[in-house]
């Protein structure tokens, strides 16, 4: 070769290897584009403080207006709140609208899903409360109805806006979860955080008129600390006023059956404020859409705590309906409500002491497994820690405060005692629930060790010589995925049967203490309220200090119990 081939050849492997440089400085930021982050932009801040802004403002006006309307002496009606809430709902429903008209017609709008964000079953819980609160807001309708001679038509308009706003949300929290909106951010976050806020001053009214709807003037106006049953508070009713008469004869048939569904609206509220705040985090992120693999819901492998669960529901249930009928009677004797309150708080204690046994059972499995943590950061896996802990500090706050009474009075009376020990179990039930769930959402999936079957070929191996072949051939110095004989009964087999057995106990832990949370979620969210049935609080703290101790920590403390039966399904199918 002449020296001026080799100059030719030098230049076309420069040239080649610039162009290789150029190629793959083109596709590095496609190549880098499914790692989790969010692309860089000039008005992210901006577009963030703007929603947190709008989202601020719009709720502490409504936390002013919901707070104002629940007194009498306040010149802030019913009818204003439902006005500003029917503005808002409707605010709302516009923006989701154009959203979804949006992002259909324009393409790439929505290129990236984050595959952690809206698992099939917090969208289907959210489906199920969706369907519960437009049943709601059906019978508020036709209760309403019959106040329109002499209430304002507002009372009636606000249910009809709200079911509209239900079909709407549910259908566009259903398709678009997952999205990572990658155009007009900035409008996306304010309109998610409209849609947030929209949600959680739903949520304080629905909660404030449950309250509300539970108070009835004290029968001893001259010793408001002598209390019988729910007899603490004066009403003011969120429907008719006592002055206005229904025109037809349903309308208390109506009334008893909507307040019995005002717990579903109060979740469905909840959860459509996470999973808008969980979009809100995906606005501008770039992140490969993947989810646990191969989690199926099983339940072949798992026997005692489905059916010890399901007995715990059903004898909490049948003390729940025996103590509900005596607290509601207002000729049953004072005796009789002691024994109801003493029922009520005995099969408490029961559950707590099993749900605390079973979860120091699972936390010991973690001591013993050797499962990763999970690296990757994710918002719903932060938002859901958050609320966890965030949630269980109202049902913390009732707890300490009702041992901190029972203890300065002395527990005196059997009633005092179980109180004392009912509260005292709780605080412990909540930090090791709290540990195993937080624990259960960090950890890697289990992955199952398949195990392979030998396929002979005759016209390959000679049948006689398979296994001596394949002991002493080059595959023992090569990794294989194919098992001999032998290492069906050899180490990969004693581990598997290690995984099993480990995730067979915590699938149990984890249905137990979904069923015993999915309990204790329904007797305060449908009515028991022992803080008030049995008086020794209130007479120690003073009547409104307690309920507004109650008031406000209750609410959490229901919400805590249904946030903790998802996260627990999530480590059930995880496990």
């Amino acid at each position: 070769m002449t020296a001026k081939d080799k100059e030719t050849a030098e230049a076309h492997q420069s040239n080649n290897i610039n162009v290789q440089s150029q190629v793959e400085s083109t596709c590095e930021p496609d190549l880098n584009i499914p790692s989790i982050g969010v692309v860089r932009e000039p008005g992210r801040y901006w577009g963030w403080m703007l929603s947190g802004v709008i989202c601020l403002n719009i709720l502490i006006l409504g936390c002013a207006l919901v707070s104002s309307s629940a007194f009498s002496d306040v010149n802030i009606s019913s009818s204003d709140l439902q006005m500003f809430l029917i503005i808002l709902l409707l605010l709302t429903s516009i923006w989701m609208v154009y959203y979804v008209i949006y992002t259909a017609r324009k393409e790439n709008a929505v290129m990236y899903k984050d595959g952690h964000a809206g698992p099939v079953w917090l969208r289907g819980g959210l489906v199920v409360f969706g369907m519960l609160s437009i049943i709601m807001d059906i019978f508020k309708i036709a209760s309403y109805v019959g106040y329109l001679h002499c209430d304002s038509a507002i009372k009636v308009v606000f249910p009809v806006v709200q079911f509209v706003f239900v079909v709407l949300q549910t259908y566009f929290l259903w398709i678009h979860a997952k999205d990572c909106v990658q155009i007009q951010r900035n409008i996306t976050r304010c309109g998610l955080m409209l849609t947030l806020s929209t949600n959680l001053v739903v949520w304080m009214t629905a909660v404030t008129e449950e309250s509300l709807h539970q108070r009835t003037v004290s029968q001893y106006s001259s010793n408001i600390t002598n209390l019988t049953g729910r007899s603490l508070y004066t009403s003011k009713a969120a429907y008719g006023a006592d002055n206005c008469k229904c025109s037809h004869t349903s309308c208390s048939i109506f009334m008893d059956a909507y307040y019995y569904l005002y717990p579903f609206n109060i979740e469905y509220s909840l959860f459509a404020s996470a999973m808008s705040y969980i979009m809100w985090k995906n606005v501008g992120r770039v992140t490969e859409e993947h989810s646990h693999p191969n989690i199926k819901f099983r339940l072949n492998d798992i026997y005692l705590a489905p059916v010890t669960g399901v007995l715990l529901v059903v004898a909490g249930l049948a003390t729940f309906i025996v103590y509900e009928m005596e607290m509601v009677n207002n000729h049953s004797e004072r005796d009789h409500r002691d024994k109801a309150v003493m029922m009520h708080f005995i099969v408490n204690i029961v559950i707590v002491t099993l749900m605390s046994v079973s979860t120091v059972i699972g936390c010991t499995i973690y001591k013993v497994d050797h499962r990763e943590h999970v690296s990757e950061k994710n918002p719903t896996r932060s938002l859901d820690v958050g609320l966890l802990v965030g949630a269980s500090l109202g049902q913390f706050i009732i707890s300490y405060f009702s041992i901190v009474a029972m203890a300065s009075t002395g527990a005196k009376g059997y009633l005092n005692r179980l109180n004392l020990a009912w509260a005292v179990l709780m605080v412990i039930q909540l930090g090791l629930q709290n540990f195993f769930i937080i624990e259960g959402l960090h950890r890697e999936p289990f992955h199952e060790v398949h195990l392979a079957t030998v396929v002979v070929n005759p016209y390959v191996l000679p049948p006689s010589k398979e296994l001596s072949i394949l002991g002493g051939s080059d595959m023992d110095s090569k990794p294989s995925p194919v098992l001999t004989a032998d290492s069906l009964h050899g180490p990969t087999a004693e581990h598997r049967q290690k995984l099993l057995w480990k995730r067979r106990v915590l699938k149990e832990v984890c249905a137990f203490l979904l069923l015993g949370n999915i309990i204790l979620w329904i007797m305060p969210a449908f009515g028991a309220r022992p803080q008030f049935d049995h008086d020794t609080e209130a007479n120690f703290y003073n009547v409104n200090m307690w309920a507004a101790i109650v008031n406000i920590g209750l609410p959490f403390g229901i919400f805590y119990r249904m946030h903790s039966v998802a996260s627990l399904f999530e480590v059930f199918l995880t496990s």
